[in-house]
C-alpha cells in the first residue's frame, strides 16, 4: 500500500480538526484514534464554552458530530494506539498493533491528561463537581464554595479566575508555602475570598450525586475534617501523552516542542512532522485552542508537502 500523505495520531479537537482540513486539501490521511478515542472532552459533560453551541452539548455528542464531519471527507480511521514511531525514516513510520503505517507527514495530537489525586470517590464524581479545569467549568459553581488542590502558578490562576465567580476558594495544599511566582502568591493573598489551608491534603471526596464536601487531613498532626463545598478542583499539573515519542522528538518538560520559525509554526524537531494541541500547548488547554492548532498542523503540513514535492 503506498504511503498516506497525512497521519494524525489522535482524535480528540485537534486531531479531527486536522483530519477535516487535511483531507479537504486532497491530502489522503490516515487517523490513528487510539484505542480510546475522542480525547478528554468524551469524560466532559455539559460544554457551554465551544462556539456555534448557544444551548451547550455534551462532549461526547460534540465529538461524535466532529468525527462525522472527519468521515464525511473520507479521512481513515483505526481504532489502536501507537506502539512505536519512526521519524527518521522516509517515508515516516508509525506502528499500531496491526503492523507499521507510512506517510510523508505526521500530526501528533495526542494531547495531554490532567493529574489526578486518586481518591476513593473522585473518578466516581468527575463532572458532577470535581474538575481539573476552572476556565472550563467555574460557570457551574457561581455563587458556590469550592476547593483548589495545588501550589504552582497553576493553582494559582485556577484559584484567580474561580474567585470572580465563586462564593469562596479554599486552597489547600500539603506544604506552608507555595511554589507558584511571588506575583502570582501576591495576587491570590490580596483576593478577599480566597483562603489557604497549609499542610493539609485532601483525602476523600464526599457526596452521592454531586460533591458535597471534601475530607482533609492535616499532614503533621494526621486530624481530619470535613468541609463542605460544591466543587473540587485539581491543579496539580498535567501529563502530557508523548512517551511514545521519547528519543524521535525534541521535548520541554514533557511536552513536543515546537520549532522556532518565522512568525508561528506547529513544525517539531523531526522534518515532516507537526504538533497540535494540548500534547504541545501547556497554556491554555481548552478544546477551541486545540481545534485552532489542529487546523494550523494541517495547513503546515500541506505546504511542508508541497515544498517537498
Amino acid at each position: 500500500m503506498p504511503p498516506y500523505d497525512v497521519i494524525v495520531i489522535g482524535s480528540g479537537p485537534a486531531g479531527l480538526t486536522a483530519a477535516i482540513y487535511a483531507t479537504r486539501a486532497n491530502l489522503k490521511t490516515l487517523v490513528i484514534a487510539g484505542a480510546v478515542a475522542g480525547g478528554q472532552l468524551m469524560i466532559t459533560t455539559d460544554v457551554e464554552n465551544y462556539p456555534g453551541f448557544p444551548g451547550g452539548v455534551q462532549g461526547p455528542e460534540l465529538m461524535e458530530l466532529w468525527r462525522k464531519q472527519a468521515e464525511r471527507f473520507k479521512a481513515d480511521f483505526i481504532e489502536d494506539d501507537v506502539a512505536k514511531v519512526d521519524f527518521r525514516s522516509k517515508p515516516l513510520q508509525v506502528w499500531t498493533t496491526d503492523g507499521v503505517h507510512e506517510a510523508h507527514a505526521v500530526i501528533i495530537a495526542t494531547g495531554a491528561n490532567a493529574k489526578y489525586l486518586g481518591l476513593p470517590n473522585e473518578e466516581r464524581l468527575k463532572g458532577r463537581g470535581v474538575s481539573a479545569c476552572a476556565v472550563c467549568d467555574a460557570f457551574f459553581f457561581r455563587s458556590l464554595d469550592v476547593v483548589v488542590v495545588g501550589g504552582g502558578d497553576t493553582a494559582m490562576e485556577e484559584s484567580l479566575y474561580l474567585s470572580k465567580v465563586c462564593k469562596t476558594v479554599t486552597v489547600v495544599h500539603r506544604r506552608n508555602a507555595f511554589r507558584a511566582s511571588k506575583i502570582m502568591q501576591d495576587r491570590l493573598f490580596k483576593t478577599k475570598n480566597i483562603q489557604v489551608v497549609w499542610d493539609s491534603e485532601v483525602v476523600d471526596v464526599l457526596g452521592e450525586q454531586k460533591v458535597e464536601g471534601v475530607r482533609i487531613k492535616h499532614v503533621k498532626t494526621e486530624k481530619t475534617s470535613d468541609l463542605r463545598v460544591q466543587g473540587l478542583f485539581l491543579a496539580i499539573g498535567h501529563t502530557p501523552a508523548t512517551q511514545v515519542f521519547q528519543g524521535q522528538l525534541r521535548m520541554e518538560r514533557g511536552y513536543v516542542a515546537l520549532q522556532p520559525h518565522d512568525g508561528f509554526s506547529t513544525a517539531t524537531s523531526a522534518a515532516g512532522v507537526f504538533a497540535a494541541g494540548d500534547v504541545h500547548d501547556f497554556r491554555y488547554r481548552q478544546a477551541v485552542t486545540a481545534a485552532g492548532f489542529g487546523c494550523m498542523a494541517a495547513l503546515d503540513a500541506e505546504r511542508w508537502l508541497q515544498g517537498h514535492g
